[in-house]
């Protein structure tokens, strides 16, 4: 471990192990946690008042469907194949099949997922036995963000390339920590942003050479297709 590593460098697998296995799928998150994977990060929408878990607005990259998917019924969605005969599963069946063995990041991509994501994620801490800092709820949607309605509900602001004023976003979102793009995120960003309280998680982080980077940067962990190369040491 170099000086300035974290204590624990937290891989997170990206839309499960997108880099093996249908993303977003149960078969994904599966395979990011056979890896070790210390986190899984997964993408909703909100349709007919179901969190579903798919990155795109649209189908075609990822399912046989085609078109948005807000103008498709929860039935339909599910009707469809997301790869191997896999269906784009719900937020609730993550998290039951994630089973406390990793944390879930979830980032809100859609309208007015804000509301229901912060309910399941109650339920789950009151009723299934999970805490708090099992979750992080992320997005570039600030809205969203502003719109969690726990506050003991982790958050994390998702980041392109950080401005100056990225901290006073953080704060007014109540932000504990600050998701930048790989192409972007430099040792100065990470430092200061350190030193403001904040966590650092970079996406995505898959070329060896780079996950050596951020560890001796000291990020606090990455965002990865690929769970195995960060877990290499």
């Amino acid at each position: 471990m170099t000086s300035s590593e974290p204590a624990t460098f937290l891989c997170i697998g990206h839309r499960g192990a997108r880099g093996h296995e249908p993303e977003n799928t149960l078969r994904s998150v599966r395979r990011a946690i056979e890896l070790g994977a210390h986190g899984i990060e997964i993408d909703v929408w909100l349709v007919d008042g179901e969190l579903v878990v798919i990155h795109d607005a649209s189908l075609e990259r990822t399912t046989n469907g085609l078109g948005p998917i807000s103008r498709k019924t929860f039935a339909q969605l599910r009707a469809l194949d997301a790869g191997q005969g896999e269906r784009i599963p719900t937020l609730r069946e993550v998290f039951e099949t994630v089973n406390r063995r990793a944390f879930v990041n979830i980032e809100l991509k859609g309208r007015r997922t804000a509301g229901p994501v912060s309910a399941l994620i109650s339920e789950w801490v009151a009723e299934r036995g999970w805490r708090y800092a099992d979750f992080l709820v992320s997005s570039f949607h600030r809205t969203e963000l502003r719109a969690i309605g726990d506050p003991l509900i982790p958050i994390a602001l998702l980041l392109t390339r950080p401005t100056r004023l990225y901290a006073l976003s953080a704060r007014r979102v109540r932000a504990g920590a600050v998701n930048p793009a790989l192409r972007y995120v430099t040792r100065r960003f990470i430092d200061d942003a350190h030193r403001r309280g904040l966590r650092v998680f970079v996406y995505t982080v898959n070329d060896p050479a780079d996950i050596a980077r951020m560890r001796e940067w000291g990020v606090d962990g990455i965002f990865t297709d690929y769970p195995e190369r960060a877990l290499e040491k």
